[in-house]
Formats: structure tokens, sequence, C-alpha cells
């Protein structure tokens, strides 16, 4: 079972958990656990870290470069991270931040390398901060399968969510982990409020479809009352995108990127958007369907009753009970709660979601690749590793409050994206392309003004033109290695 929002783990593990009832009746249970012996199991599997002195990269430094840095810690109440802790207790390793902002990160890399002084690493990731596929075609990162080996035990459970970081036999992406992109979140006491069939019971029930969703978002809207069922950036997305297990853009067998425009669920879906756009569903500000409440902070209304579904990253929810109790509502009296999205009630059965990679593009011209496959297979054995005690939900119930439901619902997420592993492409298609998806994204978005019909007739053929572009530009690369000028 994976519980995997904070990774935090300590070599020799000494911890105290409160366990019990009340707020007044709580014991102390003290659990130890060593890292010999945790690796020792995985060991007995064909699953190990390698030994220190046998490796290279041990007692070496890799550059992290990002406008952000998971790994140190800069106050004392922040977790530890898991694979660091490993990387430099273990094998006397060090991470050195080489910093950016998001808006530069593309031209500062160009620039560094360009300048022969590249880092080692940074994040990979099919959307938005998307550094696949144009950017590995442009020459700026470079293969990792010379370090990481997908069909070994280690590895291989990550080789289906490695193949959307492929371009013909080469992968560039290092894959340590997935995690559900979009959940839906909701108050309970909101819920109750106004007579709605909790989500989470509905799920359980196999009851959580578009058709009661729809219907709990048309009742609890009022314009006048400034109350909107839905909010946030990608809602849209989440059904249309999401919860069908397909996605607009998709990559092929072969390798190849097309519009999945005529697919009959997605139709559906946009239907029911449109739906709920028209029927002002959705947060606005008179015709702008692209405000969100209080600048688009995530949970926003929610807790005052303004908002039904917030539909987030499990890790939007992951903040300090201050923080939460004062957005979402109050969790230690057990009204935070999230369920996957819905499923369509009249398809196959099955509820999807799609899955965010946690992992790292190798730079080109990185002059430490060993110590970053290094530090990412001490982040990947963490992740698999059967025998430590899960301190990220320990970490969670103790500290955030999180409900032994909560983490149920973690689990069954998880358990979601392990039986279809499907990412959304978005964000580093080329900038003709990325803006022709946009452009078409927010018209799904302010769905009122466009029906599914008039959007595929609008958008389609540029779609499709840059479609077929892209993959010429693949089709070079991978027959003569050509990279984008």
């Amino acid at each position: 079972m994976k519980r995997r929002i904070i990774a935090i783990v300590f070599a020799t593990v000494m911890i105290m958990a409160l366990a019990g009832c009340g707020s007044t009746t709580r014991e102390i249970v003290y659990l130890t656990l060593s890292s010999d012996d945790s690796e020792a199991i995985l060991a007995a599997a064909g699953i190990t870290l390698p030994d220190a002195s046998e490796t290279a990269a041990s007692g070496t430094t890799v550059k992290w470069f990002a406008w952000y840095d998971p790994f140190h810690n800069y106050s004392e109440d922040e977790i530890i991270n898991t694979g660091y802790y490993t990387f430099t207790e273990k094998y006397g390793c060090e991470i050195e931040w080489v910093e950016t902002s998001y808006s530069n990160r593309n031209d500062d890399l160009a620039n560094l390398i360009l300048s022969s002084q590249s880092p080692d690493f940074t994040c990979c990731g099919t959307s938005n901060t998307a550094t696949f596929p144009y950017n590995c075609m442009k020459g700026m990162y470079q293969p990792v399968d010379d370090y990481i080996d997908y069909t070994e035990p280690l590895w291989s459970g990550m080789a289906d969510a490695a193949e959307y970081f492929a371009l013909g036999d080469q992968h560039f992406g290092i894959v340590t982990d997935i995690s559900p992109r979009m959940v839906c979140p909701y108050n309970r006491r909101v819920i109750e409020e106004y007579g709605f069939d909790d989500p989470a019971e509905l799920y359980y029930n196999d009851e959580w479809t578009w058709e009661v969703f729809y219907e709990m978002c048309i009742e609890f809207t009022d314009e006048d009352e400034d109350r909107y069922a839905l909010d946030g950036w990608y809602y849209h997305r989440a059904i249309c995108e999401e919860s069908t297990g397909r996605t607009i853009i998709m990559k092929d067998e072969d390798g190849h990127f097309y519009a999945n425009l005529d697919d009959p669920l997605i139709e559906i879906a946009e239907n029911l958007m449109y739906d709920l756009v028209k029927n002002g569903c959705t947060y606005h500000e008179g015709t702008n369907y692209n405000a969100g409440r209080n600048d688009h902070q995530c949970g926003a209304g929610v807790k005052e009753g303004l908002c039904l579904f917030s539909i987030c990253t499990i890790s939007d929810l992951t903040m300090t009970v201050e923080e939460m109790n004062s957005i979402w509502g109050d969790i230690e009296a057990g009204e935070v709660m999230f369920v996957p999205l819905p499923r369509y009630q009249d398809g196959d059965g099955v509820y999807y979601l799609n899955s965010i990679p946690t992992g790292y593009m190798l730079c080109m011209g990185a002059t430490n690749p060993e110590g970053v496959a290094l530090l990412a297979s001490c982040e990947r054995f963490k992740i698999i590793d059967p025998t430590v005690i899960d301190i990220d939900t320990k970490q969670l119930k103790e500290i955030y409050m999180w409900t032994d439901e909560m983490l149920e619902m973690v689990e069954i997420c998880d358990e979601i994206i392990a039986a279809n592993t499907i990412m959304f492409y978005n964000g580093n298609l080329g900038t003709n392309l990325d803006s022709a998806y946009n452009q078409f994204d927010q018209g799904i978005k302010s769905g009122a003004s466009s029906t599914w019909a008039q959007l595929k007739a609008t958008y389609t053929d540029q779609l499709e033109y840059y479609l077929d572009e892209l993959n010429a530009i693949i089709d070079a690369y991978i027959d003569t290695g050509e990279l984008i000028g």
C-alpha cells in the first residue's frame, strides 16, 4: 500500500506515535527500524542499493536546477526529504541548488549549457512545467538509459510511466514515482447542510458518477448568492481529460502525438462541462471564466459554503492545521474529505485519474549523471521499501490531523493510477502547438459560449497541423538525431 504525500525518513527511526481516542487519552508508541533491516528485506527480493564503497558517485555533489528546492530544509518544522537523507547519510553526497525562476527556467538552462556550466538535473513533467518532448529535441536534456534500467526490479514499477518520456528507444525521464493529478475535495458540513449524499459514501457504493456530480453542482449553485459549485484552475480538464481516462493530445505506440477530438467519451464530457458553465456552476466574474475566487486560492470559498468542489491535487491539501481550518474547514472535526473524480455512469465502470510523475531529467552536459541516478535510486528505494514504518502517514495524522478516511482515500487514488497510468501532455510541445491547445482549452473552460462541435470546427485544423509538424520533428530526431534549431 502506498501513502506517499510527504517524503521523510531516518536511517534509524525514533518517533512518538500518538494513539488512542479523544484528546486526553493518548498512548505513546516508540518505533525503531534500521535502514540495514529494510535493505536486507528488499535485497531478498532482488532489490538493493549499491554498497557505498562500490559506487563512484559516493562523496560527490550533484547540481539541481529549478525554481524551488525540495531537498534542503530551511526551518525546523520542515519535512526531511527521504531520498536526500539516504543520499547524504549513506553515500556522503550533497546537492547544490542552482536557482532559477519559473518564467526564466528555459532560457537560463540554455545559457548555462552554452557556457559549459550545465547543472546536472531538473524536474520532469508532461504538463505546465514540462520538459518533454520539445526541449529534449533542442538538446537541453539527454537520455537516461545509460544510468536507469527500467527492467530492473527497483525500477520496473515505473516502466509504463517512463514510456511517456520516450522518443524512439530513448527515455528522457527518471520517473521515481507517480501520484494522482487531480482529486475532488469538499467540506462534509456543507455537503450535509445541503442534504447531499457524502461523495465518499457514494464512491464506496460505486455511485459517484458524473450524473450525481452534475445534480449536486446544479442544486448548489446560486449566482445571486455568490455561490458556485466549481472553482480552481483545472476543474474543466479534470472532468474532460482525467475522469474520462483520455486526454485531448495523446501519444500512440509509435511515439507520435495525435488529437483525440473524435473520442465519443470526450464529447460527452465536454457537453457536461458546457452545461455546467451555461448554468453558472463554475466561478466567474462577469464573463471572465478564467477568474478564481481570492485570486485562484485553492479551496477558497469551501469553508464558507460558497464553493462545493475545489478540484486540486492531494498535495494542495497538505498544509498546517491553521491553514486548513481557515480555508477548507475544521479538519479536526472531520469536515475535510476528498474523493476521486466521478466516473461516467454509462461507461466501463472504471474510475480514472491522471498521474503526475515525480522524477528528474538529466541536463545536457551534466558532469555527474551517475550521482543523479544514485539519488533517484535512493528515492525509489524508499518509495517501495516494505519495512519502513510509513512516517508520511504519521506526519499527516499527528501534525496535519488527517483522518484515517483521508489516508485510506490516498491509497485508493494510488491504486486507481497504478491500474491505468495516464498522463497529460501540454506545455512543451512547441510554441505554436502549445498556443493552439491553450486557446482550445480556454474555449472549454468558458464553454457556455461555444459548443463542443463549434470548438472542434474552430481548432481541429490548427491542432492537427502543428501535431503533424511536431511528429515530423520527432521522426527526424529518432532517425538522425537531428536537433531543433
